[in-house]
C-alpha cells in the first residue's frame, strides 16, 4: 500500500517538472542581465556546503556515538 502511494507521489512530482519546463525564464534572463545571477549562485552553492558540512559533523557524531556504546 505505501509503495504505490509512493508510486503516486512520484509520478504527481514528475508530471509538476513537466509543465515548469513550459514557463519562459524571464527572472533568469533578468538576473542573468544584471549579473545577479552569480550572487543567487553563490548564496545556494553556500547554502549547499553549509547542509554537507552539518552531515557529514553529524554523520560522524553518531559513528562516534555507536562505537561508544
Amino acid at each position: 500500500m505505501i509503495k504505490r502511494l509512493l508510486l503516486a507521489a512520484l509520478f504527481q512530482l514528475s508530471i509538476l517538472t513537466l509543465f515548469a519546463q513550459d514557463s519562459s525564464a524571464e527572472m533568469a534572463d533578468t538576473f542573468r542581465s544584471n549579473g545577479k545571477i552569480y550572487v543567487v549562485v553563490a548564496v545556494m552553492l553556500t547554502i549547499l556546503a553549509g547542509i554537507i558540512i552539518y552531515l557529514i559533523r553529524l554523520d560522524r557524531k553518531i559513528s562516534r556515538l555507536e562505537k561508544k556504546a
